[in-house]
């Protein structure tokens, strides 16, 4: 391997300006503490004429430097790097990538006898007078070459080039560079970049105080990243900013991206500040739109629980939006989607909040879902949680493609569920008559199991059915009459003068097959009897007449029942309670689909 370097390498690199795979000579190394106390390693390197000291090596290498392969006198390729210019007008020559041609143990010396370099000067003194430098003490500090350092940056590589955007409201202009160019170590940049997703805004509260977020992805023609900001970036940026739309963003901070909650391709995230500027973009056409990396529904079974994938489907059913209660007390809605792709199989998506109301499905849209969380909840399903991005028929070839399946065959097929799967806690179909439900078994394991079935109600039991509760919000306790016009709460330790109804009632139900008692609380209940609780609760006090009219007509309806079996046991006596989770009338031409397939399947036996 020969010894010569890349004579007038470090001028052109100190000048912002680039050199492919120069060859330098590792003078020596220091080892310096960086913010939050990561190690970083400042590097003095030689091309034979001059010697800089700018040199920072990026995380990612330093095990170069701790195994010693890269260490004094060691030859190297510098392979890729990024010259940044600090605030005070000084520049870090950060190496990105480099590799080792010849170790230190080969060679025996300083090539050359190599003088710092200073900016505007060539090396006019002899070797006599600059003797050559072999420690950090003998060379110029960063401080010392500030006069080197304060050029205007230059162009960073040959990327492709992107126009040049107006001057901030801070009055700088910096040259647009693309976004997987950004790491830690740069100061001023400018990215034109395109919003694909915009969260809604979260609030915390905990010991440490209380604020609020929201977060976005952004993408240009070289990548993509995630973008935060926590309250005053919210006030400031939330309300102006649009999905879909393109704009210049500058002056965030960038850190290690967090893989555990994004699926987007960078390995760094960014947070808005106070310095941040973000301005619109009327020239947009050239930027892409989101971009996908769709998994396969059946290749879902093989991808690791709560891992972060792209997922695209046809809306096959959907759910009527449900409330549930956060541990946190708070009521969220939710809605279950079910998608299904040319693979022919089905896994259930649930939706949340607003975007649970909003979804409209409707004509059976093509769903494509970005950063959606895998779980085996009811065997494998999906979740679009706060980061994820959902888009309607996207204008992309994947979404035409199954739009044209679906349209010519894929509409007769049934499709398996991934959703369905016994004993595997909430499947949201897992359709049984009650005669299997008995017979499979269902309820005896270790975790309860859900199932679905078409039955109609034979019998209601009205006694005992309602009770006085709690009126607070989060509180469904029963109350006490004091006998004094108050009730009181042992739980919230309060005395109220009101209170409201809430209701459990048991219920037996048949199919052609079997029948089952199962216990319906206040919304299944309400939803059956078709009143809501405090009516009926009126009309038990003042007109039993009324009361039990509303039973008698309630009898002999059919539903769409969704409940949940498990083995308790009572007083030493085990026996299996089954609780009704939703019920909704039901939707006859899917049912008669799943008797048709159901034919088909009995008829091929």
């Amino acid at each position: 391997m020969s010894d010569k370097l890349t004579p007038g390498a470090i001028r052109t690199i100190a000048k912002g300006d680039q050199i492919q795979n120069a060859v330098l000579q590792v003078i020596n190394t220091r080892r310096i503490e960086g913010a939050a106390g990561l190690q970083r390693f400042r590097l003095l390197m030689s091309d034979g004429v001059n010697t800089l000291s700018s040199f920072m090596l990026a995380t990612q290498l330093n095990d170069l430097v701790e195994q010693k392969e890269i260490a004094a006198n060691c030859i190297c390729r510098i392979k890729k790097y990024i010259v940044n210019t600090l605030k005070d007008g000084r520049r870090v020559v950060i190496v990105m990538d480099l590799e080792v041609l010849k170790s230190a143990s080969d060679v025996e010396k300083t090539i050359g006898e190599p003088v710092p370099y200073v900016e505007g000067e060539a090396k006019t003194t002899s070797p006599t007078s600059n003797p050559p430098a072999k420690s950090f003490k003998q060379q110029s500090s960063y401080n010392s070459e500030t006069s080197m350092n304060r050029g205007a940056p230059k162009d960073l590589g040959k990327q492709k080039a992107f126009p040049d955007p107006p001057n901030t409201p801070g009055g700088s202009q910096s040259k647009v560079v693309p976004i997987s160019s950004l790491n830690p170590y740069q100061s001023k940049w400018t990215i034109r970049a395109r919003i694909t997703n915009k969260s809604q805004i979260r609030t915390w509260s905990n010991s440490r105080g209380e604020g609020k977020l929201f977060s976005m992805e952004i993408v240009d023609e070289s990548g993509e990243i995630r973008v935060t900001g926590f309250n005053e970036q919210v006030d400031k940026y939330y309300a102006v900013i649009e999905v879909n739309k393109v704009y210049y963003i500058s002056k965030g901070t960038l850190k290690i991206a967090n893989k555990q909650y994004t699926n987007v391709k960078n390995d760094y995230e960014m947070t808005l500040n106070n310095d941040t500027s973000i301005v619109p973009c009327d020239d947009a056409g050239d930027v892409p739109m989101v971009q996908f990396e769709f998994v396969p529904i059946e290749e879902l079974e093989n991808k690791e629980k709560d891992s972060v994938v792209d997922v695209i489907g046809i809306c096959k059913s959907y759910d009527e939006v449900t409330k549930i209660t956060t541990k946190s007390s708070k009521e969220i809605s939710k809605r279950a989607v079910h998608l299904m792709d040319m693979s022919g199989k089905v896994i259930t998506t649930t939706l949340w909040g607003e975007e649970a109301e909003k979804f409209d499905g409707s004509g059976q849209p093509v769903l494509a879902i970005k950063g959606a969380r895998l779980s085996d909840f009811g065997g494998r399903s999906l979740s679009v949680h706060f980061s994820s991005t959902l888009m309607m028929n996207p204008d992309i070839p994947e979404a035409f493609k199954l739009r044209g399946w679906f349209d010519s065959e894929g509409h007769a097929v049934e499709g398996s569920s991934m959703s369905e799967m016994k004993g595997s806690g909430g499947g949201n179909a897992n359709w049984k008559t009650l005669s299997e439900v008995k017979t499979e078994n269902l309820g005896h394991g270790d975790k309860a199991d859900y199932f679905t079935c078409v039955a109609t109600i034979v019998y209601l039991r009205k006694e005992n059915c309602m009770y006085q509760a709690c009126p607070s919000q989060d509180c469904n306790k029963k109350v006490v009459d004091q006998q004094n016009g108050l009730f009181r709460c042992e739980k919230c330790d309060k005395e109220f003068p009101n209170f409201k109804y809430r209701m459990i009632l048991s219920a037996n139900i048949a199919d052609f097959s079997d029948n089952q008692w199962v216990t319906c609380f206040q919304e299944s209940a309400e939803a059956m009897l078709g009143k809501n609780g405090d009516h009926l609760g009126e009309l038990r006090d003042s007109n039993e007449q009324a009361f039990d009219e509303v039973f008698q007509n309630a009898n002999f309806r059919t539903y769409t029942f969704r409940n949940r079996v498990k083995l308790e046991t009572y007083n030493d006596e085990s026996r299996i309670k089954a609780s009704v989770m939703d019920v909704k009338p039901v939707d006859h031409k899917e049912y008669s689909k799943r008797l048709l397939m159901n034919i088909r399947k009995y008829a091929t036996q």
